[in-house]
């Protein structure tokens, strides 16, 4: 099984901020927005959302000349004995902060050892996380996490994973035919969000965006209760500009 590689605009941002990183991490007294845009090439119009967002999750702080140098976050991250403790924590500090910008209840999905698993979630008394009355990993096909997953896999990825997982009908709303779901998979832009209207539960609308790290594909994923169903696209567009975030945190 192969990942497809499409890049789309969370990784450019990703890429842009990894460069303003390493620059700060160079310079152990500060650097300032000048000095960094003149060392990355990346212009202000460009750089000030980038700075404003890495000052958000903790990775740049602000000095009292103005200069920027490392975060605690990014500190923490660079520990080697407590990475992975590290990076859960930041991970969900930066999901809840997103649940609470979308009003929506927000996942983090992996696709590990070949079945699409939930890694992290964050909701709460007025976004409550979808009711897992099937387990996702035997739905995938029914499911915005695990369509953009699948959409990540190659088509013979895609082939082995449906030949190992009956396509159930959940809904009314199921797709229930191999051929049809693997000719949307294939026609669906990597930089478009995948959208589940009532096709996992009846009462929740969903929406998944693309994150893949390194050689394993993954999604951030987003679920509504349908009433609230008019609120998905404009929240699935600000979960993929904020993709980046969470790239981010697994990149380094």
């Amino acid at each position: 099984m192969a990942l497809k590689h499409e890049p789309t605009a969370p990784y450019d941002s990703t890429q842009d901020a990894l460069r303003v990183l390493e620059t700060v991490a160079r310079h152990t007294t500060g650097v300032t927005d000048a000095g960094l845009t003149r060392e990355t090439g990346i212009g202000t119009e460009r750089l000030t959302p980038l700075l404003r967002m890495l000052r958000r999750e903790g990775y740049v702080e602000q000095v009292t000349d103005g200069a920027y140098v490392t975060g605690a976050a990014l500190t923490r991250l660079a520990s080697a004995h407590h990475h992975e403790e590290a990076l859960r924590n930041q991970l969900q500090q930066t999901l809840d902060r997103l649940r609470d910008r979308l009003g929506a209840a927000v996942y983090l999905s992996r696709y590990v050892d070949g079945e699409v698993t939930v890694t992290q979630y964050a909701d709460g008394p007025g976004t409550p996380a979808v009711n897992e009355w099937v387990d996702f990993r035997s739905c995938a096909h029914a499911t915005a996490l695990g369509k953009s997953i699948l959409g990540q896999l190659d088509h013979d990825g895609r082939r082995d994973h449906l030949s190992r997982h009956r396509m159930a009908r959940l809904t009314s709303r199921t797709i229930t035919s191999d051929r049809l779901l693997l000719s949307r998979l294939a026609s669906q832009p990597p930089t478009v969000p995948v959208l589940d209207l009532q096709e996992y539960a009846v009462g929740t609308v969903c929406a998944a965006v693309p994150i893949t790290a390194g050689s394993t594909a993954g999604c951030l994923a987003l679920s509504l209760p349908v009433e609230h169903a008019h609120r998905l696209r404009r929240a699935a567009d600000t979960l993929n500009r904020n993709a980046t975030r969470v790239l981010l945190s697994l990149a380094l």
